[in-house]
């Protein structure tokens, strides 16, 4: 079977539990890049859960009509709370996540929370929701953003991806995740490479001038730039430092300048 049911945490090893009607999608996604790499690095370990395993009956019924009429079906309570059971018996310290809508906003603190435990459960609903008393067998609810999904698998993925970024080792190159974006509370500097011109526009000047100290300004001013002009709520309630402040003032041409100089 490529989904896992219950297996146990091994020490010292990231571990993610998915609890979702649809494993294989979670599977899939791993196998490639960072999270693949991950995993055959023995830094992180996923544990794709079918909840149809957990459903009575010889047709696994996972899906029901809601009380009191409306659209759509509700996962039912049985099944989802079975599974959600197992995990906490095979695997006690791990907090267990319901992916949805009213949960607490995901970002890069809370990433950084996760990344700092043993592992962590996710459970995936779908259809218009869950039974309401499953909320009582899981540790709290995660949403990534303000819109509704076909089923928690893609928000899932999106914390898993996330998380594991923040794992030592899990990144080749182990100063990538300081510098981006919300590290630090503000949006990532742009970035360029070979070739130095193409189709008439040029790498700006500073990243080719071999002074370090005046690219990282550059950055630095790029990055509270792009901020301030696409998401000035992050400044909100900031206290910018007098070079930070010197550097919002300056002006396009008084980089041109400097970088002829340099």
């Amino acid at each position: 079977m490529w989904w896992c049911v219950l297996s146990q945490w091994t020490k010292g090893m990231f571990e993610c539990s998915v609890l979702s009607l649809f494993p294989g999608l979670i599977v899939a996604y791993a196998k490639e890049s960072i999270l693949g790499r991950a995993q055959s690095q023995g830094i992180f370990r996923l544990h794709a859960v079918d909840i149809r395993a957990f459903a009575a009956g010889k047709h696994r019924v996972v899906d029901d009509v809601p009380y009191g009429g409306g659209a759509g079906m509700l996962m039912k309570v049985e099944p989802l709370v079975g599974a959600i059971e197992a995990s906490r018996r095979q695997f006690p310290n791990a907090p267990i996540w319901l992916m949805g809508p009213c949960g607490r906003r995901f970002n890069r603190e809370v990433a950084r929370e996760l990344a700092g435990a043993p592992g962590v459960v996710l459970v995936c609903g779908r259809y218009e929701g869950i039974d309401e008393r499953v909320r009582a067998h899981i540790d709290g609810e995660l949403s990534i953003g303000d819109y509704i999904l076909t089923g928690g698998e893609l928000a899932a993925l999106c914390v898993m991806d996330a998380v594991v970024r923040l794992l030592p080792r899990a990144l080749g190159n182990e100063a990538s995740a300081s510098f981006e974006s919300f590290e630090d509370g503000l949006l990532e500097y742009p970035h360029y490479t070979r070739p130095p011109t193409f189709r008439g526009v040029g790498v700006p000047k500073v990243l080719l001038s071999g002074n370090h100290a005046h690219i990282a300004a550059w950055r630095r001013w790029q990055s509270l730039r792009r901020t301030q002009a696409w998401r000035p709520d992050l400044l909100v309630g900031r206290e910018l430092c007098a070079e930070e402040r010197r550097l919002l003032e300056q002006e396009e041409d008084v980089w041109s300048l400097d970088e002829e100089g340099a």
